[in-house]
């Protein structure tokens, strides 16, 4: 099969595919935040392989990059239908008292691990709900933390926000313990959307925490999406981007709604008739990229847009853009340490999680134990792949010779499925391929996870469990 040759590099800013393209990749396909994705884990990966990884770590030395913290706290007051995310709904405060009781005890035999205090450049505060915790709490746990790790000037330390759980006053407190990043979580503005979702948040409380934010000099905002929620239609969710185009964040996430009520227990009380159908979903997409790319914002990748002088936007154009367990990110790719219930970590090639439950996790750390129960130390095969589908993620790009180089594998006869099944995605201009490389097109950015997808040796075998690629 002849492929299309390689070519200039196309602008960035060229038009959004259209609806009828984008039905072509309406298919479910993982949002590739590690390769493998989580759901090959296995229990016979446990805390002693993690600890094994994080003492070859530790032997490494200086020359070990500074690592990244992930802190889940799963507490929310209330539950948002949609929610797929480990969380534990209540409005007993005192849960988080005792929740970073554990945290602590973690950190302290995380910490231990390294043999000395090692350097952090990013933190990352996710849930459930982070600002669930009050105002001690959260100066309780970022003290912990510094107690236990160095963490680096000119770091990115973010936290995810439900807007309906802070005030000025609580963004200045965050300013002042040192987050200088967050996310609010937003959804959707439209009142009968968020009535369908549990989840009633007014626009108004939205713009004033974000004029609050900005006067205090927070560095990036970035606001969460979704589209394909119950009562959705064209209209509304044009309304909706109209009002993300006047808040004006800096980084959008527009994420695709994956309604699988057998899994996710709140998600039951979604009314399916009340869901947009496939057609309508691709059209919220292909308007809402639309619009967004004519406001001014740069097409990071798979959901993520950000506005050009952000630092995720500066770094696609310069070739640094990285992708972990929270998406896009900015921060040389190296270890995440994961703390807190169900927590997913990498450190080297091994992927570990912790314990899902409240319960299993204060019971293993009760018996001075790290809480990973399950994980994957990654095969040479897995190594390889994971290289190729993050350079198409995050560079768009894939030089033969340099991952040969670094695998020892003839690339073309490595890969001889996957160059055939190239081929219709070639046609449709969405990759080039020439002699030496495989290009994403500007086209190709707006379905980049089918693309990875050519590479991913397990999804041959199951695609039901992820979200749908638009």
């Amino acid at each position: 099969m002849t492929l299309p040759s390689a070519a200039s590099h196309e602008a960035p800013d060229a038009a959004p595919l259209s609806a009828a393209v984008l039905r072509q990749f309406d298919v479910a396909g993982p949002r590739y935040t590690s390769y493998p994705t989580a759901d090959r884990f296995v229990e016979a990966f446990g805390a002693d392989d993690y600890a094994a990884a994080l003492r070859e770590r530790r032997d490494a030395g200086a020359s070990a990059a500074p690592l990244s913290l992930y802190v889940h706290i799963p507490f929310c007051e209330s539950l948002c239908y949609y929610c797929a995310c480990n969380k534990v709904v209540t409005r007993h405060r005192e849960r988080a008292t005792q929740y970073l009781a554990y945290l602590a005890r973690e950190t302290r035999l995380q910490a231990a691990q390294f043999g000395r205090r090692a350097a952090v450049s990013q933190l990352h505060l996710g849930g459930g709900t982070p600002t669930f915790l009050d105002d001690a709490e959260l100066g309780e746990l970022l003290a912990m933390l510094r107690g236990s790790f160095d963490f680096v000037p000119g770091g990115e330390w973010s936290i995810e926000i439900d807007p309906r759980t802070v005030d000025a006053a609580r963004l200045a407190k965050l300013a002042t313990l040192g987050f200088n990043r967050l996310s609010f979580g937003v959804q959707d503005f439209d009142p009968e959307v968020q009535k369908a979702v549990h989840r009633i948040q007014p626009a108004h409380q939205v713009f004033g925490l974000m004029a609050d934010a900005r006067a205090l000099g927070f560095k990036s905002i970035n606001v969460d999406l979704i589209y394909g929620l119950p009562r959705q239609n064209d209209a509304s969710f044009e309304r909706t981007m109209a009002q993300v185009c006047e808040l004006r964040p800096d980084r959008i996430a527009l994420y695709a709604y994956a309604h699988l009520p057998e899994r996710f227990k709140p998600q039951r009380r979604i009314a399916a008739d009340e869901l947009p159908d496939a057609a309508a979903r691709v059209r919220m997409l292909s308007r809402a990229i639309a619009t967004l790319t004519d406001a001014g914002y740069v097409y990071i990748g798979m959901d993520h847009f950000a506005l050009p002088d952000d630092p995720l936007a500066v770094a696609k154009r310069q070739g640094r853009l990285q992708r972990d367990f929270q998406g896009y990110s900015t921060q040389p790719e190296g270890d995440l340490v994961a703390l807190g219930v169900s927590a997913i970590g990498r450190i080297g090639a091994t992927y570990s999680q912790n314990a899902k439950t409240l319960e299993s996790y204060y019971d293993l750390l009760d018996q001075g134990r790290l809480p990973v129960v399950r994980g994957l130390a990654l095969t040479r095969d897995d190594v390889l792949r994971r290289a190729v589908i993050m350079a198409v993620m995050c560079k768009g790009r894939v030089f033969f010779d340099a991952i040969g180089e670094a695998h020892r594998i003839d690339f073309r006869h490595y890969f001889a499925t996957e160059f055939a099944a190239l081929g219709p995605l070639a046609a449709e201009g969405l990759v080039r391929v020439s002699d030496h490389d495989i290009e994403v097109t500007a086209q190709g950015w707006f379905v980049v996870r089918a693309i990875a997808m050519v590479f991913d040796r397990y999804c041959r075998e199951n695609r039901t469990r992820f979200s749908r690629v638009v």
